[in-house]
This record gives C-alpha cells, sequence and structure tokens, in this order.
C-alpha cells in the first residue's frame, strides 16, 4: 500500500475532482460518508452520547457531513464549532448551513477554555478540528482542549489524521496533538502512524477508501510504501519440483567470538530455514564444537585463533555472506574485516558488530559492496550515521547515507524501515515479543538466506523484514510476548510462508436450528 505525502493527497484531491467532474463539496460528503458508515456499522443505533468537535476548515466539513448523517439516523449528537480563525472554508460553510437545516439544536461555538462541555468516560470523542494541512502551532486554548479530551478518557476517533499531528515533522508539545483512540485515515496511510515518535498519538488506525482518481493512485510514484501479504505475494519465488540444493545457494555466516556463539547458531539456522541450499558457518575453534552439536546441518570453518576472528580465509565460493554476529570490535577482527572486504566478491549482509567496526572505521565503506544490506538496531545505526533530532532527521540521514554509499539499510523497530536511496518500505507485520535476544541475529540470517536463492538485496530485504514479522506473529499465539524467543522465530518461519497462499477464513455459518428460525 503506498504511503502518499499531503502534498500528494492534496494533488489527488484535485485530479479527482477534475476527471470526475464533481465539485470538492461532494467530495467531501463522500469522505465524510465513509466515516459514518464505518461508526454505524459498529455502534448500530447505540445511544451512546457523540461529541464532534468541528474545526473551520475541510477537516471541520468533513466532521460536519458525519453528523448530519447521524442526526438523520438518530444518533445523540452534540457538534462544537472549534472557533479558531475568523476564516472558514467554503465546502465548512456549506455543510454548517446544511446542519442548520435539519436540527434545531444547532453548534455550539467554543472560543475559550470556558466553553469547553462535559465528556464523561463512556462518551465518543470525533476530533475533525485539524487536518493534514496544518501548518502553524495551535494556540494554548485548543491545547487545553486537547488536554481536556485526554482528562475526559472517553473513546477518541480522529477523522484523516489527529489533530495537531503534521504529516513531516514531531511535535515539539505532546499536549498540542489530540491522543486519538482510533484515526480514520483517507486514501493512505500517514508516515507518522509508523515511527516511535509519533505512532503513540493513535493507538489504532484505519484506511478509508474515498474513491480518488484510480490512474493517479496506480501512476504515482510514492515517498514510501506499507509492505504486507500482498505486497510481498509477488516476490516470492516458487521452487520447480525438480529443484535441488545446488540452485539455491550457499550462505557463509561469519561471525562469533568466545561467549557469542549462539549468535552465529541463530543466524545460519535462519538461513537455512528461509530457502538457502547450503550454509557454512566461519568461527573462532571454540565455535567448531557448539555449532556442529546444536546446528548438524551447518558446516563449519575455523579460524585459527580460539577465541575470536583473526583472519578470514576460506575454500568454499559463497553466494552471499552475512557477517558480523556475535563477532566482536577487536583490533585483529577489524584488520581482518578489512583485508576480507578487499577482496571479497559476493554480496554481503552485515549486521551488529560488523556495523560497529564499519562505525569505527568508516573508510572502510568505500570497500563494501554496492546494494550491501544493513541491518542495525538503532545504536548502531547512531554509532554509524551520527545522532539524529527526530524520526524525520533519522530518515534523511539513513536516505543520504544510502544514496551516498549505495547501500539498503534495515532500520530495525517496531514496524521495521527498509531505505534504499529516497524509499521507504515500512513493514506491517511483527509484534513486541521480538524485543529479545537473538531476534536481530534471526534477521540477518533470513536475509542471507532469501539473497542466497536469488532475490535481490532489495527484495530479500523487503520480504525477509516481512517473514521475520510474521513469524513473530503466529509464534506468539502460542507463547506470549514474555515468553518468545528467537529459536522460536525460526521455528515458525515454515508456517509465516504457508500463510502467504492461506486464504482469508470465512464467517462460520450457522445451520437453523427449526423453521422458524429459517
Amino acid at each position: 500500500m503506498k504511503i502518499l505525502s499531503k502534498e500528494q493527497i492534496y494533488q489527488g484531491d484535485t485530479l479527482t475532482i477534475e476527471r470526475q467532474n464533481i465539485s470538492s463539496t461532494y467530495l467531501m460528503e463522500r469522505a465524510g460518508s465513509k466515516v459514518f458508515n464505518c461508526m454505524h456499522v459498529r455502534l448500530q443505533g447505540a445511544q451512546v452520547p457523540i461529541h464532534i468537535f468541528c474545526g473551520i476548515g475541510n477537516n471541520g466539513g468533513d466532521g460536519l457531513v458525519l453528523a448530519r448523517h447521524l442526526i438523520l439516523e438518530g444518533y445523540n449528537v452534540k457538534i462544537y464549532i472549534v472557533n479558531y480563525s475568523d476564516k472558514r472554508s467554503k465546502d465548512f460553510l456549506i455543510n454548517y448551513d446544511r446542519i442548520k437545516s435539519i436540527t434545531t439544536d444547532w453548534p455550539t461555538l467554543l472560543n475559550n477554555k470556558e466553553d469547553f462541555p462535559e465528556i464523561n468516560a463512556e462518551d465518543i470523542i470525533v476530533d475533525a478540528i485539524f487536518g493534514i494541512g496544518l501548518n502553524k502551532p495551535v494556540d494554548n486554548w485548543i491545547k487545553d482542549l486537547f488536554v481536556h479530551f485526554k482528562k475526559a478518557k472517553a473513546f477518541t476517533l480522529s477523522i484523516d489524521i489527529p489533530s495537531g499531528l503534521s504529516t513531516d515533522n514531531v511535535p515539539k508539545d505532546e499536549n498540542a496533538v489530540v491522543w486519538a483512540s482510533y484515526t480514520l485515515s483517507f486514501v493512505t496511510p500517514k508516515l507518522v502512524f509508523f515511527l516511535p515518535e509519533t505512532a503513540k498519538y493513535t493507538t489504532q488506525w484505519e484506511v478509508l477508501d474515498i474513491d480518488l482518481d484510480v490512474d493517479f493512485l496506480y501512476e504515482t510514484v510514492a515517498e514510501a510504501e506499507l509492505i504486507g501479504k500482498h505486497e510481498v505475494l509477488p516476490l516470492y519465488m516458487p521452487r520447480d519440483k525438480f529443484s535441488h540444493k545446488g540452485q539455491f545457494g550457499h550462505s557463509l555466516i561469519i561471525g562469533g567470538s568466545y561467549g557469542k556463539i549462539g549468535a552465529v547458531i541463530l543466524a545460519s539456522r535462519a538461513a537455512l530455514s528461509s530457502g538457502a541450499g547450503l550454509v557454512s558457518a566461519y568461527v573462532p575453534k571454540c565455535g567448531c564444537v557448539p555449532l556442529q552439536s546444536a546446528f548438524p546441518e551447518a558446516m563449519v570453518i575455523t579460524d585459527i585463533d580460539e577465541e575470536k576472528i583473526t583472519k578470514i580465509d576460506f575454500d568454499i565460493i559463497p553466494t552471499v555472506i552475512g557477517f558480523g554476529v556475535g563477532v566482536g570490535t577487536d583490533a585483529k577482527t577489524i584488520q581482518a574485516f578489512e583485508d576480507f572486504l578487499k577482496k571479497n566478491t559476493a554480496p554481503l549482509v552485515i549486521d551488529a558488530d560488523g556495523i560497529n567496526l564499519l562505525a569505527q572505521k568508516k573508510a572502510l565503506l568505500k570497500l563494501v559492496p554496492k546494494q550491501t544490506v544493513l541491518t542495525p538496531h538503532p545504536k548502531e545505526l547512531e554509532r554509524l550515521i551520527g545522532k539524529w533530532t527526530d524520526d524525520f532527521d533519522k530518515l534523511d540521514k539513513v536516505k543520504v547515507f544510502s544514496k551516498k554509499h549505495n547501500l539498503i539499510v534495515v532500520i530495525k523497530g517496531a514496524n521495521t524501515i527498509t531505505v534504499f536511496q529516497e524509499k521507504l518500505y515500512v513493514n506491517s507485520t511483527g509484534n513486541p515479543g521480538l524485543a529479545t535476544a537473538g531476534s536481530g541475529d534471526v534477521l540477518t540470517g533470513i536475509i542471507t538466506g532469501l539473497i542466497s536463492q536469488g532475490y535481490h538485496p532489495l527484495n530479500a530485504s523487503i520480504f525477509g523484514v516481512y517473514l521475520h514479522g510474521k513469524s513473530a506473529d503466529i509464534a506468539v499465539e502460542d507463547y506470549g510476548y514474555q515468553s518468545l524467543i528467537a529459536s522460536h522465530v525460526i521455528d515458525y518461519l515454515g508456517e509465516a510462508y504457508k500463510d502467504l497462499f492461506k486464504l482469508p477464513e470465512q464467517p462460520e455459518v450457522r445451520e437453523a436450528e427449526d423453521e422458524g428460525e429459517k
């Protein structure tokens, strides 16, 4: 699913009005009606008090359309106009007049804190105050209104985006944003729904299709994409009946140090479980017995040193190499890594201490092959690109880094984002159970194993991140968040693959018990 910028959404509105030969008022009616349909299906006429707070722009107009439909359907509705300016949009005024034509209970004008209504925890708040066009700080009394919402502890529904939240920057004041229970977002989810510093402003979200021009939606190149099952299915490479292990490549995992051989075991198991034909592990001598014992499917090559990697020398020809898990940052390891990069020709996936080595000696970046995949966690990323002021600054810095070095960067997090050049790929799978030791090693192995099978490094990153998260989503049903461990993610990879082709469950049809019930 495309994640469009606010400028692209405005462009889509304009083209839709032009190509469908409709008015902006009609498009607003369509949007507000979709919000009503969504609420009506859930509420089924329930007489809970609904407080609709409308701004005086087009977001407020959407709220007035919703209010009119709710009133006509017999709901208990109270409308408030948040009077933050003397200006009103044309479509807001049209819908304001339509409200006055169907009810004698006209909207209440809010001018300051003294006008705030009482709201109970059992009520519903609809936030239709500011949309994506907000471009200036909100007034103090409006901040007080947002705090008033929060203190009420009522279910809060935001239309399109929580009021006060921008699509392209992080709020400086948490009280200047509505904290929504649910957001009905028009056309596309907003990037801010997926970033650590801004996702908190809406607990859940849903996209509403308001029938924008189909050609516009198809042709527009988005700044980001939300990756789900439908996005990864075209990436999947099926296997032929007569295929053999030699067709799926030879993954080499280089890493480990005394006490950290487990990271290599996890990455190696994940590479084979994701589909690599062969997997070898290059480890210090201390890793040979643990690997052969814990993972007999792997072949093992050892360094001359007992406890750390000091020289990388092997006589196999790997299809892809995963480097860095558990490898440490010893000076001899750094030198071994540099010597290896100078002669290596295989695609690379670099994780953990491999990234820390690059951060310590940034000149090594010139030796890294194009479209190498880096999989840093936040602290490793900071060491590599420097500190950032907020999540948007972080993304900008990663884009610059990716473009400069022609590298793919997988920013691990609740919504892992894969960055290549100017494009963002936001993953939709995964859960808090992945916040556990070794889960990053597993991801490294999965991506390495996919590249081994012939997936392009970018597709391997996107698909690998999805499978990693989906496996955890399936495993967590059996283990829960707290008890999920990295090995479980490997164990459930097969289920994640099978889920790609699983049809949605159909609602159960119950047989009538007697003739009168039929």
